[in-house]
């Protein structure tokens, strides 16, 4: 006898389970593809068509293997955006939604002074670039990344979201010579991760693209330096720097911006889970004060 909806999803989340995933992934999946084979909703289904099961129970395999939901999903919810992924581009998730949104606050408090100008550094798939626009309309935005794949589909998200961003392909010390001393915001959530912090999940370390992991030297710290330094070219005076860290470099991170130079007001700025996750500092020319501040 053919398995019911219902039969379907528990089957799905026992392997799940078993994989040591969570199980609750199975109704995710369920969702997302039901609506390619039957418009009836997944409440009110019954007897699944057996394409649906086949091709769950297919992506169920997937995910028990460890291979990310979005990646499987095709997308992840950015901020209320949805954002495309692809193989060999970072996926974004929940703690850069937080680094986004104190960059938005930003770019907002910018806005008295004419045209806001906001450049993403390390763009990946565009999200913060995205949602930047999105969030803060009269922006002009720039996404920069210095992989073809990941700034194709940055590009992509761009326009299904129905933004303007100018997508500009260059490392991030060498990008936008043009607006240096002009930009009112710099976001960035460049490759950090040390030689030695592997991460654990498989999730991370056996699908994301090792360039957009790992920062490079013996702290991570030498691509998060290279957009530190950038950041302090492109900015204009009190413009406004936004970078996402591990919760192990918190001080590393002020010092490095330290010896950049051209800052103050530094904050480490913590998470939902009170780890501190984020740089957020000022550009000037004048006192710099680095310090530590947690809301």
């Amino acid at each position: 006898m053919t398995a019911t909806a219902w039969q379907l999803l528990r089957e799905a989340r026992e392997v799940l389970r078993a994989a040591g995933v969570d199980p609750d992934d199975a109704l995710r999946l369920a969702r997302d593809l039901l609506p390619r084979h039957t418009t009836t909703p997944w409440e009110l289904l019954d007897q699944p068509p057996a394409a649906f099961a086949a091709e769950l129970r297919a992506a169920v395999g997937r995910r028990a293997a460890r291979e990310p939901l979005q990646l499987i999903l095709g997308e992840v919810d950015f901020r209320g955006t949805r954002i495309a992924t692809a193989p060999g581009v970072f996926i974004p998730r929940f703690e850069t939604e937080l680094v986004c949104g104190v960059a938005v606050e930003a770019a907002r408090e910018a806005r008295g002074g004419g045209a806001v100008r906001v450049v993403d550094l390390c763009t990946g798939s565009g999200a913060i670039a995205v949602a930047l626009a999105r969030e803060v309309p009269d922006a002009q935005v720039w996404a920069v990344e210095i992989s073809p794949a990941a700034l194709e589909l940055a590009a992509r998200n761009a326009a299904a979201a129905g933004v303007r961003v100018t997508t500009v392909c260059a490392m991030a010390g060498d990008a936008l010579p043009e607006l240096s001393g002009a930009v009112d915001v710099v976001v960035a959530n460049p490759p950090y991760v040390p030689p030695d912090g592997v991460p654990r999940d498989p999730e991370v370390r056996d699908w994301d693209p090792p360039a957009a992991l790992y920062g490079g030297g013996p702290d991570g710290l030498d691509v998060p330096r290279e957009v530190m330094r950038a950041a302090s070219r492109l900015l204009r005076d009190g413009g406004v720097f936004v970078m996402e860290h591990a919760d192990v470099q918190g001080a590393a991170v002020r010092g490095a911006l330290a010896e950049v130079g051209g800052f103050d007001d530094v904050r480490t700025l913590r998470d939902l889970t009170g780890r501190d996750r984020m740089v957020r500092a000022t550009r000037t020319r004048g006192t710099r004060q680095v310090g530590d501040w947690h809301p």
